[in-house]
Protein backbone atom coordinates (compact mmCIF):
# COMPACT_ATOMS: atom_id res chain seq x y z
CA UNK A 1 0.00 0.00 0.00
CA UNK A 2 2.99 2.36 0.87
CA UNK A 3 4.33 1.70 -2.50
CA UNK A 4 1.62 2.34 -4.43
CA UNK A 5 1.13 5.76 -2.66
CA UNK A 6 4.15 6.61 -3.23
CA UNK A 7 4.12 5.64 -6.80
CA UNK A 8 0.84 7.72 -7.21
CA UNK A 9 1.87 10.84 -5.35
CA UNK A 10 4.96 11.01 -7.38
CA UNK A 11 3.64 10.94 -10.61
CA UNK A 12 0.69 13.48 -9.03
CA UNK A 13 3.67 15.58 -8.68
CA UNK A 14 5.14 15.27 -12.11
CA UNK A 15 1.53 15.96 -13.51
CA UNK A 16 1.67 19.50 -11.58
CA UNK A 17 5.31 20.26 -12.22
CA UNK A 18 4.04 20.26 -16.18
CA UNK A 19 0.97 22.15 -15.32
CA UNK A 20 3.01 24.67 -13.34
CA UNK A 21 5.40 24.93 -16.42
CA UNK A 22 2.75 25.31 -19.05
CA UNK A 23 1.26 28.12 -16.71
CA UNK A 24 4.40 29.63 -16.55
CA UNK A 25 4.53 29.82 -20.13
CA UNK A 26 1.28 31.56 -20.86
CA UNK A 27 1.91 33.87 -18.31
CA UNK A 28 5.54 34.63 -20.22
CA UNK A 29 6.43 37.39 -19.69
CA UNK A 30 5.42 38.52 -16.12
CA UNK A 31 8.93 40.18 -15.11
CA UNK A 32 11.63 42.43 -16.76
CA UNK A 33 13.28 40.78 -19.98
CA UNK A 34 17.10 42.08 -20.61
CA UNK A 35 18.48 42.22 -23.77
CA UNK A 36 22.75 41.42 -23.47
CA UNK A 37 24.00 42.95 -25.76
CA UNK A 38 28.14 42.18 -25.96
CA UNK A 39 29.53 45.32 -27.47
CA UNK A 40 29.59 48.90 -26.25
CA UNK A 41 26.54 51.21 -25.91
CA UNK A 42 25.82 53.38 -29.29
CA UNK A 43 27.16 50.75 -31.70
CA UNK A 44 24.87 49.40 -34.28
CA UNK A 45 24.03 46.10 -32.24
CA UNK A 46 23.19 48.51 -28.99
CA UNK A 47 20.69 50.49 -31.40
CA UNK A 48 19.30 47.66 -32.94
CA UNK A 49 18.55 46.00 -29.25
CA UNK A 50 17.21 49.15 -27.71
CA UNK A 51 14.84 49.64 -31.20
CA UNK A 52 14.07 45.99 -31.05
CA UNK A 53 13.43 46.36 -27.46
CA UNK A 54 11.07 49.36 -27.52
CA UNK A 55 8.72 47.77 -29.47
CA UNK A 56 8.76 44.20 -27.45
CA UNK A 57 7.92 46.22 -24.69
CA UNK A 58 5.02 47.56 -26.20
CA UNK A 59 3.97 44.69 -27.10
CA UNK A 60 4.36 42.31 -24.61
CA UNK A 61 3.81 45.07 -21.95
CA UNK A 62 6.83 44.41 -20.00
CA UNK A 63 9.96 46.37 -19.44
CA UNK A 64 12.93 45.47 -21.27
CA UNK A 65 16.40 46.63 -20.34
CA UNK A 66 19.66 46.05 -23.08
CA UNK A 67 22.70 45.52 -20.53
CA UNK A 68 26.22 45.95 -22.75
CA UNK A 69 28.73 43.55 -21.62
CA UNK A 70 32.02 43.90 -23.29
CA UNK A 71 34.55 42.32 -24.05
CA UNK A 72 36.41 39.05 -25.45
CA UNK A 73 35.21 39.71 -29.21
CA UNK A 74 31.58 39.63 -27.83
CA UNK A 75 32.53 36.32 -25.98
CA UNK A 76 32.21 37.55 -22.44
CA UNK A 77 28.47 38.77 -23.20
CA UNK A 78 27.33 35.81 -25.25
CA UNK A 79 28.70 33.14 -22.47
CA UNK A 80 26.63 35.39 -20.02
CA UNK A 81 23.17 34.01 -21.81
CA UNK A 82 24.22 30.54 -22.68
CA UNK A 83 25.09 30.06 -19.21
CA UNK A 84 21.42 31.99 -17.93
CA UNK A 85 18.00 30.11 -17.07
CA UNK A 86 16.15 29.09 -20.11
CA UNK A 87 12.93 30.84 -19.09
CA UNK A 88 12.78 33.57 -21.72
CA UNK A 89 13.76 36.37 -19.62
CA UNK A 90 17.77 36.94 -20.84
CA UNK A 91 18.21 37.13 -24.18
CA UNK A 92 21.47 37.88 -26.55
CA UNK A 93 21.64 40.33 -29.59
CA UNK A 94 25.19 39.65 -31.20
CA UNK A 95 26.58 40.10 -34.72
CA UNK A 96 28.24 38.37 -37.24
CA UNK A 97 30.53 37.23 -34.33
CA UNK A 98 28.89 34.16 -34.01
CA UNK A 99 29.46 32.70 -37.06
CA UNK A 100 33.30 33.74 -36.99
CA UNK A 101 34.45 33.51 -33.51
CA UNK A 102 34.27 29.22 -33.44
CA UNK A 103 36.85 29.19 -36.35
CA UNK A 104 38.84 32.05 -35.03
CA UNK A 105 39.76 31.08 -31.55
CA UNK A 106 41.03 28.05 -29.75
CA UNK A 107 38.83 28.41 -26.55
CA UNK A 108 35.48 29.74 -26.18
CA UNK A 109 33.60 29.67 -23.20
CA UNK A 110 30.21 28.13 -24.64
CA UNK A 111 29.02 25.83 -27.53
CA UNK A 112 26.78 27.80 -29.88
CA UNK A 113 24.85 25.09 -30.80
CA UNK A 114 24.62 23.27 -28.32
CA UNK A 115 23.55 26.45 -25.39
CA UNK A 116 22.09 28.72 -27.64
CA UNK A 117 18.59 28.76 -29.68
CA UNK A 118 18.46 31.43 -32.46
CA UNK A 119 15.12 33.68 -32.29
CA UNK A 120 15.22 35.70 -35.48
CA UNK A 121 17.87 37.74 -37.24
CA UNK A 122 17.28 41.16 -36.96
CA UNK A 123 19.06 42.97 -39.97
CA UNK A 124 21.86 42.43 -42.34
CA UNK A 125 24.70 45.40 -42.26
CA UNK A 126 26.01 45.09 -45.52
CA UNK A 127 29.40 46.84 -45.59
CA UNK A 128 30.10 49.81 -48.68
CA UNK A 129 34.23 49.91 -50.54
CA UNK A 130 35.30 53.37 -50.19
CA UNK A 131 38.55 54.86 -51.90
CA UNK A 132 40.52 57.81 -51.23
CA UNK A 133 40.33 60.63 -53.64
CA UNK A 134 43.69 59.36 -55.55
CA UNK A 135 42.52 56.06 -56.71
CA UNK A 136 41.37 56.80 -60.37
CA UNK A 137 38.36 53.55 -60.06
CA UNK A 138 35.15 54.58 -60.28
CA UNK A 139 33.74 51.15 -59.82
CA UNK A 140 34.75 47.61 -58.92
CA UNK A 141 36.07 46.97 -62.39
CA UNK A 142 38.28 49.41 -62.62
CA UNK A 143 39.60 48.78 -58.80
CA UNK A 144 40.34 45.07 -59.35
CA UNK A 145 42.28 46.27 -62.78
CA UNK A 146 44.03 49.12 -60.60
CA UNK A 147 45.31 46.11 -58.05
CA UNK A 148 46.68 44.17 -60.72
CA UNK A 149 48.24 47.16 -61.98
CA UNK A 150 50.09 48.05 -59.04
CA UNK A 151 51.00 44.38 -57.31
CA UNK A 152 52.07 45.09 -53.53
CA UNK A 153 51.29 48.35 -53.66
CA UNK A 154 47.78 48.98 -52.48
CA UNK A 155 46.19 48.63 -48.73
CA UNK A 156 43.07 48.12 -47.45
CA UNK A 157 41.54 48.94 -43.60
CA UNK A 158 39.06 47.16 -41.54
CA UNK A 159 38.69 47.46 -37.72
CA UNK A 160 40.45 44.66 -36.82
CA UNK A 161 41.59 41.43 -37.37
CA UNK A 162 39.24 38.82 -37.89
CA UNK A 163 36.01 40.80 -38.39
CA UNK A 164 33.52 40.70 -41.37
CA UNK A 165 35.36 44.11 -42.93
CA UNK A 166 38.90 41.88 -42.95
CA UNK A 167 37.35 39.06 -43.75
CA UNK A 168 35.48 40.61 -46.69
CA UNK A 169 38.62 41.51 -48.09
CA UNK A 170 40.19 38.53 -48.21
CA UNK A 171 37.63 37.14 -49.69
CA UNK A 172 37.60 39.85 -52.68
CA UNK A 173 41.62 39.22 -52.95
CA UNK A 174 40.73 35.40 -53.14
CA UNK A 175 38.15 35.83 -55.72
CA UNK A 176 39.81 38.63 -57.86
CA UNK A 177 42.86 37.38 -57.77
CA UNK A 178 44.84 40.57 -56.08
CA UNK A 179 47.06 40.58 -53.60
CA UNK A 180 46.17 44.06 -50.89
CA UNK A 181 47.14 44.37 -47.60
CA UNK A 182 45.13 44.45 -44.55
CA UNK A 183 45.82 47.39 -42.07
CA UNK A 184 43.57 46.67 -39.11
CA UNK A 185 42.66 50.04 -36.75
CA UNK A 186 40.27 49.57 -33.55
CA UNK A 187 37.61 51.16 -34.44
CA UNK A 188 35.74 52.73 -37.79
CA UNK A 189 36.64 56.24 -37.47
CA UNK A 190 40.25 55.75 -37.34
CA UNK A 191 40.51 53.44 -40.48
CA UNK A 192 38.11 55.93 -42.21
CA UNK A 193 40.19 58.84 -41.67
CA UNK A 194 42.97 57.14 -42.64
CA UNK A 195 41.47 56.17 -45.70
CA UNK A 196 40.52 60.06 -46.49
CA UNK A 197 43.97 61.37 -45.64
CA UNK A 198 45.19 58.27 -48.35
CA UNK A 199 47.54 56.37 -46.13
CA UNK A 200 45.19 53.87 -47.08
CA UNK A 201 44.02 53.24 -51.02
CA UNK A 202 40.36 51.94 -49.75
CA UNK A 203 38.22 50.43 -46.99
CA UNK A 204 35.51 48.26 -45.68
CA UNK A 205 33.51 49.56 -43.16
CA UNK A 206 29.32 50.10 -42.07
CA UNK A 207 27.52 52.27 -44.18
CA UNK A 208 26.49 54.53 -41.48
CA UNK A 209 29.76 55.25 -40.47
CA UNK A 210 30.91 56.36 -43.62
CA UNK A 211 28.43 58.58 -44.83
CA UNK A 212 29.84 61.65 -43.64
CA UNK A 213 33.01 60.83 -45.58
CA UNK A 214 31.18 59.82 -48.30
CA UNK A 215 28.75 63.30 -48.43
CA UNK A 216 31.85 65.01 -47.59
CA UNK A 217 33.52 63.85 -50.89
CA UNK A 218 36.80 62.85 -48.52
CA UNK A 219 35.81 59.18 -49.49
CA UNK A 220 34.32 58.12 -52.95
CA UNK A 221 31.90 55.05 -52.46
CA UNK A 222 32.78 51.89 -55.06
CA UNK A 223 30.48 49.10 -53.97
CA UNK A 224 28.33 47.46 -51.21
CA UNK A 225 29.01 43.68 -50.31
CA UNK A 226 25.18 42.42 -50.42
CA UNK A 227 24.22 40.88 -53.41
CA UNK A 228 21.91 44.29 -53.94
CA UNK A 229 22.44 47.23 -53.90
CA UNK A 230 21.72 49.17 -50.32
CA UNK A 231 18.64 51.06 -49.73
CA UNK A 232 20.30 54.34 -48.31
CA UNK A 233 22.53 54.06 -51.11
CA UNK A 234 20.79 53.34 -54.51
CA UNK A 235 23.32 54.88 -56.59
CA UNK A 236 26.20 52.30 -55.63
CA UNK A 237 26.23 48.91 -57.34
CA UNK A 238 26.79 45.69 -55.75
CA UNK A 239 29.98 44.17 -55.97
CA UNK A 240 28.44 41.13 -57.39
CA UNK A 241 26.84 43.24 -60.23
CA UNK A 242 30.52 42.92 -61.63
CA UNK A 243 29.24 39.51 -63.47
CA UNK A 244 33.07 37.72 -62.89
CA UNK A 245 31.83 38.38 -59.01
CA UNK A 246 28.46 37.06 -59.27
CA UNK A 247 28.62 35.51 -56.27
CA UNK A 248 29.98 38.19 -53.95
CA UNK A 249 28.52 37.98 -50.47
CA UNK A 250 29.58 39.32 -47.37
CA UNK A 251 27.70 40.93 -44.88
CA UNK A 252 27.61 41.78 -40.91
CA UNK A 253 24.18 40.43 -39.03
CA UNK A 254 22.78 41.14 -35.95
CA UNK A 255 20.37 38.21 -34.47
CA UNK A 256 18.61 37.71 -31.48
CA UNK A 257 19.33 34.40 -29.01
CA UNK A 258 17.67 32.84 -26.18
CA UNK A 259 19.39 30.02 -24.18
CA UNK A 260 18.99 26.62 -26.03
CA UNK A 261 16.56 24.81 -23.14
CA UNK A 262 14.09 27.52 -23.46
CA UNK A 263 10.26 26.34 -24.01
CA UNK A 264 9.51 26.44 -27.29
CA UNK A 265 5.93 28.00 -26.82
CA UNK A 266 8.31 31.34 -25.59
CA UNK A 267 10.64 30.53 -28.19
CA UNK A 268 7.37 31.15 -31.10
CA UNK A 269 6.58 34.00 -28.60
CA UNK A 270 9.38 36.17 -28.87
CA UNK A 271 10.30 35.24 -32.63
CA UNK A 272 6.64 36.90 -33.62
CA UNK A 273 7.43 39.74 -31.26
CA UNK A 274 10.89 40.47 -32.86
CA UNK A 275 8.99 39.98 -36.17
CA UNK A 276 6.65 42.49 -35.61
CA UNK A 277 8.96 44.55 -34.47
CA UNK A 278 10.99 45.03 -37.36
CA UNK A 279 8.34 45.33 -39.79
CA UNK A 280 7.19 48.25 -37.28
CA UNK A 281 7.52 51.26 -40.16
CA UNK A 282 9.49 52.93 -37.87
CA UNK A 283 11.87 50.96 -36.82
CA UNK A 284 12.49 49.45 -39.93
CA UNK A 285 13.14 53.06 -41.35
CA UNK A 286 15.37 54.36 -38.60
CA UNK A 287 17.18 50.75 -39.45
CA UNK A 288 17.84 51.93 -43.01
CA UNK A 289 18.71 55.15 -42.56
CA UNK A 290 21.76 53.53 -40.32
CA UNK A 291 22.12 51.23 -43.97
CA UNK A 292 20.61 48.55 -42.01
CA UNK A 293 18.06 45.95 -44.05
CA UNK A 294 15.51 44.68 -41.82
CA UNK A 295 16.05 40.97 -42.36
CA UNK A 296 13.58 38.55 -39.97
CA UNK A 297 13.46 34.76 -40.02
CA UNK A 298 11.91 31.99 -38.15
CA UNK A 299 14.22 30.42 -35.60
CA UNK A 300 14.89 27.34 -38.24
CA UNK A 301 15.71 29.50 -41.09
CA UNK A 302 18.13 31.85 -38.92
CA UNK A 303 19.64 28.70 -37.72
CA UNK A 304 20.46 27.87 -41.05
CA UNK A 305 21.80 30.78 -42.35
CA UNK A 306 23.92 31.06 -39.35
CA UNK A 307 25.45 27.49 -40.24
CA UNK A 308 25.80 28.99 -43.95
CA UNK A 309 27.74 31.94 -42.59
CA UNK A 310 30.11 30.14 -40.21
CA UNK A 311 31.05 27.63 -43.19
CA UNK A 312 31.87 30.52 -45.63
CA UNK A 313 33.88 32.21 -42.94
CA UNK A 314 35.67 28.92 -42.06
CA UNK A 315 36.80 28.58 -45.33
CA UNK A 316 37.91 32.36 -45.51
CA UNK A 317 39.58 32.21 -42.34
CA UNK A 318 41.45 29.14 -43.16
CA UNK A 319 42.40 29.82 -47.14
CA UNK A 320 43.76 33.62 -45.67
CA UNK A 321 45.51 31.75 -42.22
CA UNK A 322 43.97 35.10 -40.61
CA UNK A 323 45.22 34.44 -36.62
CA UNK A 324 44.49 36.08 -33.67
CA UNK A 325 45.89 36.08 -30.43
CA UNK A 326 43.43 34.95 -27.03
Amino acid sequence: MQTTNRRRLCALTIVLSFIGAAGAQDQYPNQQIKIIVPFSAGGGTDITARLIGEQMRKTLNQTVVVDNRVGGSGMIGTNAVAKAPADGYTLLLASGEMAINPHLFPKIPYDTDKELMPLSNGVKVPNVLTVNADVPAKNIQELIAYAKANPGKLSYASSGVGNAQHLTGEMLNKMAGISVQHIPFKGASQQLADTAGKHVTYTFASIGASLPFIQSGKLRPIAVTSLTRASVLPDVGAIAEYKPLATFELVNFFGMYAPAATPDAIIRKLNATIVQALRTPEVATKLKELGFEPAPTTPEQFRDFLHAESAKFAKIIAEANVKVEQ
